[in-house]
């Protein structure tokens, strides 16, 4: 086989949200589209999948959750400054307005990652080759030193920073996903000095933002591919197993692939969201198990594996 141009690592995302979408992102998985999952530990089916991952040999990472559900630290349960009135996480933007008003204790964030990497553990039987953000929380102010702190304290060498080529030039994005996206890449640009002093790595590329949900199509995806690869490797590791000094770019595709959520199953304590809930879901496993794309990668030499086989690759 041809040495690839790209390591593409494709995360499944929220494994354990419920088992609609565990058994869609194992038969994802299975079908070749996906090659690397991500755990919310404190979701009603996360047990579930940690069984699953060890039964089909899924490769596996946390997606640390500050901001749905409840936190999986106990002491933190009944009063603290991550959690409403209900004892639920504040939401997506609730979590960013409550940080911006100063009010999120920084020394509870910590104590929520160390015990959602515990409960990893338990459930897995191993620390995370990879550790990203569920809604992007771990890119944030204040937490992306924390979150830095806490994977190069355990030594989890991966996480996500979604910083996407060609997220500007996507007219078909709403203008408040627009928006959003945007202050994520801000954030997530933020981050990068902050990850690299602890000695965090990530992959040379982000893609992901921009072909979630309908957004997903195999021209969509190819037009990201193709910009990862017309760019070529920046600061890309070298291929050593193959003997040829030709860089090879890595890259990480988000994705959100499952069967849809059915109302009042799954969730992390509030029941399902709507994104769970959607068709979207579904739309995504068929794009990525589409034998097109399949073709396409051997076409570009683009090779999918997973965050460990990043490990025994770089130099």
């Amino acid at each position: 086989m041809p040495q690839p141009r790209m390591m593409l690592v494709v995360t499944g995302d929220d494994f354990g949200y419920c088992p609609r979408r565990n058994q869609g992102i194992v038969d994802c998985f299975l079908a070749g589209g996906i090659s690397n999952v991500s755990l919310l530990v404190n979701a009603s089916a996360a047990k579930e999948a940690a069984d699953l991952a060890k039964r089909h040999n899924i490769p596996i990472g946390l997606h640390a959750n500050l901001s749905e559900g409840i936190p999986a630290c106990q002491s933190l349960q009944q009063v603290s400054t991550l959690i409403n009135q209900r004892g639920f996480f504040h939401g997506k933007m609730g979590f960013r307005e409550t940080l911006e008003r100063g009010q999120l204790s920084m020394k509870q964030v910590e104590l929520e990652l160390r015990a959602q990497v515990r409960l990893f553990s338990e459930l897995t039987g191993h620390l995370p080759h990879h550790m990203d953000g569920h809604q992007h929380v771990h890119v944030l102010p204040e937490v992306r030193e924390v979150f830095a702190q806490v994977l190069s304290d355990l030594r989890i060498p991966y996480t996500r920073v979604p910083v996407e080529t060609g997220l500007h030039s996507c007219p078909w994005l709403p203008a408040h996903l627009q928006r959003f996206y945007t202050q994520v890449e801000k954030d997530a640009v933020d981050s990068i000095p902050v990850f690299t002093r602890y000695g965090i790595r990530w992959p040379d590329v982000y893609l992901g933002l921009t072909t979630m949900g309908q957004n997903m199509s195999i021209p969509n995806l190819q037009r990201a591919l193709n910009h990862v690869l017309a760019a070529g490797p920046s600061g890309a590791i070298s291929s050593s197993a193959s003997g040829s000094n030709q860089p090879v770019v890595t890259a990480e595709l988000m994705v959100h692939p499952g069967y849809p959520s059915h109302p009042q199953e799954g969730g992390c304590g509030e029941g399902p969201d709507d994104f769970s809930q959607s068709a979207d879901r579904q739309h995504e496993l068929s794009m990525l198990s589409d034998p097109s794309l399949l073709a396409l990668y051997s076409q570009e030499r683009v090779q999918l594996c997973a965050f460990k086989d990043l490990l025994s690759t770089a130099v």
